[in-house]
């Protein structure tokens, strides 16, 4: 009988693609294998035509939160999967994992349900002075290697021929894309930076701005600012949408936030600029060609926590303000 598992993985967009290395993982050593992958409803269009997933269980957590986290306990409990992989540290999650009637139930020490798992691997986060910056990717592989090895996967998105197809209209002239928004503030880039790197842009490049729907408003800003060689695509594309615009993209400029990831899923050039957040917590870009710009001035403010905040805490945004356009356009150069 095939092996079954269970990989969980039902924060933010980013954090989604990043587990998808476990599934590239479970596929080259276990082919046969039967692999379901649980997320939050909202990010399974991203999941569209996995080769490697079975089935993707989504668990909607904004109506009847704990009422759909326990049907679908028992939609898992009644698959009798061989291993149950959680690559999350929250309880929801962990209560799952502990009570999935899996054979193997794995997950991190800092789980609070942690004590129900059969292996529970501890959960490094590194800071700027560790010798070794351990990417996530490297911790989630740390749940599998046992059974596989202990080398992280990258993790991929697999955008369609229609996908494909959809954006080739974007394509006729050299361009970039820029991804300006961000839900923290002290990840994103100021609007005004934006505008200035974007004026000393060759004029033969055109810029497509890209996010969500509600990221529209933000983008006009940054458009009407800038002049006719910028196009506004936010809310006009889906996840797999934009990884196929981002693929053949000069460069695609990013904040420390999901269209890093989506960039890296499919291996597209990426420059990644980090404000309050800095590299060393191991969620940085992974594609071949990358690049990360931060502020060349020593802060010691920065980082000011492991997530962003809704202002900046010292009320001078130096971690973003102090970053020069050259550092953005070098990346184009190189």
């Amino acid at each position: 009988m095939n092996k079954r598992f269970l990989v969980i993985q039902t924060a933010f967009i980013g954090d989604v693609i990043l587990a998808t290395g476990v599934l590239e993982k479970l596929h080259a050593f276990y082919p046969e294998a039967e692999i379901d992958y649980m997320v939050r409803k909202g990010n399974e269009s991203m999941l569209k035509n996995h080769p490697y997933i079975r089935n993707v269980l989504v668990w909607n957590k904004k109506e009847n939160k704990y009422g759909n986290l326990l049907k679908l306990l028992k939609q898992i409990r009644e698959a009798k999967y061989d291993k149950v992989i959680n690559v999350q540290r929250f309880a929801a999650t962990g209560f799952i994992t502990a009570f999935s009637n899996a054979k193997e139930k794995i997950g991190f020490d800092k789980n609070p349900w942690s004590f129900a798992f059969t292996k529970k691997v501890k959960h490094i986060v590194s800071n700027v002075s560790d010798p070794h910056i351990f990417h996530e990717i490297e911790r989630n592989n740390k749940l599998i290697e046992d059974f596989t090895d202990d080398k992280p996967a990258k993790p991929r998105l697999y955008p369609t021929k229609e996908d494909y197809s959809s954006v080739e209209q974007y394509k006729q002239q050299p361009y970039i894309c820029i991804a300006p928004a961000s839900v923290w503030f002290t990840k994103q880039y100021p609007p005004e930076k934006w505008i200035s790197f974007i004026k000393k842009l060759p004029d033969n490049l055109l810029v497509y701005l890209v996010g969500a729907p509600n990221d529209s408003d933000l983008c006009n800003i940054i458009k009407d600012a800038t002049g006719g060689n910028v196009i506004n695509l936010a809310g006009k594309l889906d996840f797999l949408q934009s990884c196929a615009l981002f693929k053949d993209a000069r460069m695609n400029y990013v904040n420390d936030s999901a269209p890093m990831h989506l960039a890296s899923s499919v291996n597209a050039p990426v420059t990644a600029v980090y404000c309050s957040t800095i590299n060393a917590f191991g969620f940085g870009p992974l594609s071949d060609k990358r690049f990360v710009v931060e502020t060349k001035i020593n802060l010691s403010c920065r980082p000011c926590g492991l997530h962003g905040h809704a202002s900046c805490p010292e009320g001078h945004f130096k971690c973003a303000l102090t970053i020069e356009d050259q550092q953005l356009l070098n990346s184009i150069d190189n």
